[in-house]
């Protein structure tokens, strides 16, 4: 499967791509000064959903880490141009040593980055250390945090670490940052190391992730406190200036960020990533000035306020207007006359209906509940879904695997994928969920009333939505009701365990497929694994996993893990989107990030 993937990604790297227009090379000063009449290079564009929250110890969603990204940096980064994936030192010099076993990593920090002024510093400059990132690591670990990703450090078996978040927890004490951790310490100032119980052939992954694992000073979350959320001090290229919860966040460039020169490896027959190369080579980062970030829940003003030139970048067009934006796959006649360009990628995600498992009604692993899960998912006409809804910019999903992983398999099919109501009706009759007052709607098997209460986001995709699953679910004599709410709402309620059934979408933030099966371990309950969904069988799988190479043994075992997510089905799979992005003239080096959040700093802008 693996080999496959890879001819699949780069194929589809190369379709991707195909239509980016590009300008010529240019040359200039090395520092992106503003332009003359001192007009700046402004970068606007909108999320579809608002952010949660500027502190990378507590951000989980898509939008919060997306901004994190831009203000924080990691030992490791991707490669911006290079497709399939190239990993390069950030603030590390040079790549990772390991041994043992992959069980001991050690990083050499780089000397002379500093974070910008701030007033925790009291007037002194201060440069990045080891033990800024020994210092990151812990803050998960701190239950006064209540990191949604713990779970997911967790997993990593970092030795001592949990045993003195569990400390902490036992004594209600305050988490202790100076205790000495064997699984991550300083072993000089520059100098990291990292020891886990178990092999993790692929840890640099981790350390590449700029959104939540940068480094952060002690002395600026002590200084601020309760608000450190409002002041996120990192490295990156960009300082937060103005932030307008759920409405507007304003970064600028970061006045003091050190010398870092635009460089690339786009493979040799990347015709487009060639040629981003030579246009920007040697360019100093960030090229742009300043990126202003709207918050614009509703597909149409969003689409208005790029086609307005209000914003010069649109990311996910929205789905009903992509035959006004690429007709047949190509740029609209009316825009390319105004210059716009853009791309179409399938993206590395998944789109989830998910059943809480610990709920009275649809959750639990007794055969009849187990039906009933399975019915609602036979019901579930995707196809419909993906043709309303996203106007066809979207595949359906056989497994929890994410296009562009390694082990995805374009060809692979499975039962997750079945639409099949007239199977469903008869799962139902079988396990005893019949209609016994003859009012249309099925009851449980014990006579109760079954009503399944379905959490909805309260915007035109979410009303779009509940029609479609209220008609799906009424086909197979199953009776809805919607709770609707905020996107934040409900993603905290979802967290907390206080849903239902309510739908997701997952992005994965590495190459390695098993990014997507962390919503089925279960110690990760309470933060990616929403469903709170737990089987000794498949825990047992993701350790297994996190401790194999790459190789054809890991990829059944994949296959393995989907089968068991189809059985006990505590999520429905149902689609990968199709992404369309557009940017209007002026937006010069755009190209969609895979698998990381952080691209501001390569474009250009003109003023």
């Amino acid at each position: 499967m693996k080999s496959a993937a890879k001819r699949w990604v780069t194929e589809m790297d190369r379709r991707t791509f195909s239509g980016l227009a590009l300008g010529s090379a240019v040359a200039g000063p090395l520092w992106a000064q503003p332009a003359a009449g001192g007009k700046r290079k402004v970068l606007r564009y909108a999320f579809r959903a608002p952010e949660t929250t500027l502190d990378p110890a507590k951000a989980s969603d898509l939008y919060s880490r997306t901004i994190t990204a831009h203000l924080f940096e990691s030992l490791y980064t991707y490669d911006h141009l290079a497709r399939p994936v190239k990993f390069k030192p950030l603030l590390a010099v040079g790549m990772p040593e390991h041994d043992e076993g992959y069980r001991v990593w050690r990083v050499k920090l780089r000397s002379g980055i500093y974070f910008p002024s701030d007033a925790a510093f009291k007037g002194q400059r201060r440069e990045v250390v080891a033990e800024d990132l020994v210092y990151a690591l812990k803050r998960f670990a701190d239950p006064r945090n209540k990191s949604p990703v713990w779970g997911f450090i967790d997993s990593f078996k970092f030795l001592g670490l949990a045993e003195i978040r569990q400390k902490a927890i036992d004594q209600k004490a305050a988490f202790d940052y100076d205790t000495p951790v064997l699984g991550v310490r300083a072993l000089d100032r520059t100098t990291l190391e990292y020891r886990m119980a178990q092999p993790r052939p692929r840890f640099i992954e981790f350390l590449a992730s700029s959104d939540l694992f940068g480094a952060v000073a002690r002395e600026v979350v002590e200084h601020y406190g309760e608000d450190i959320d409002k002041h996120p001090v990192g490295t990156g290229p960009f300082k937060l200036t103005e932030w307008r919860r759920g409405s507007l966040i304003v970064l600028e460039r970061n006045p003091e960020y050190r010398e870092h020169f635009y460089d690339a490896e786009p493979a040799p027959d990347d015709v487009e990533g060639q040629a981003m190369l030579a246009q920007f080579k040697g360019r100093r980062l960030p090229m742009i000035d300043r990126v202003e970030l709207s918050i614009i829940q509703e597909n149409q003003p969003r689409w208005l306020s790029f086609l307005n030139e209000e914003h010069n970048l649109i990311q996910e067009v929205p789905p009903e207007f992509i035959s006004q934006a690429m007709p047949n796959g190509q740029i609209a006649p009316h825009l390319k006359k105004r210059g716009v360009r853009g791309q179409r990628v399938l993206m590395p995600d998944n789109s989830y209906t998910m059943f809480n498992m610990e709920d009275a009604v649809v959750g639990g692993y007794t055969p009849d509940r187990v039906a009933l899960r399975r019915a609602i998912a036979l019901g579930m006409d995707v196809e419909r879904e993906i043709r309303l809804t996203q106007h066809g910019q979207a595949v359906i999903a056989q497994a929890s695997v994410a296009p562009q992983t390694t082990s995805y398999d374009s060809k692979f099919r499975s039962a997750m994928s079945e639409y099949n109501p007239t199977k469903a009706k008869a799962l139902l009759d079988m396990y005893g969920y019949v209609d016994r007052n003859g009012d249309g709607y099925r009851e449980q098997p014990n006579g109760q009333p079954l009503v399944l209460n379905w959490s909805m986001e309260d915007d035109q995709r979410g009303r779009q939505r509940s029609e479609i699953w209220l008609k799906d679910m009424k086909a197979i004599g199953l009776k809805v009701e919607f709770k609707t709410g905020k996107w934040p709402e409900l993603l905290k309620a979802s967290r907390a365990g206080n849903f239902q059934v309510w739908h997701i979408g997952g992005q994965s933030a590495s190459p390695d497929s098993q990014g997507a099966l962390q919503r089925y371990d279960g110690t990760q309950i309470g933060g990616q694994n929403q469903a709170r969904f737990k089987r000794p069988e498949m825990d047992a799988i993701y350790t297994k996993l996190s401790e194999m190479p790459d190789g054809p043994e890991r990829d059944k075992l994949f296959v393995e893990a989907y089968r068991i997510g189809t059985v006990w089905m505590p999520y429905k799979i149902r689609l990968h989107t199709v992404r369309t992005d557009l940017f209007h003239k002026g937006v010069k080096g755009y190209r969609r990030p895979v698998f990381w959040q952080e691209f501001w700093h390569y474009l250009d802008v003109e003023s």
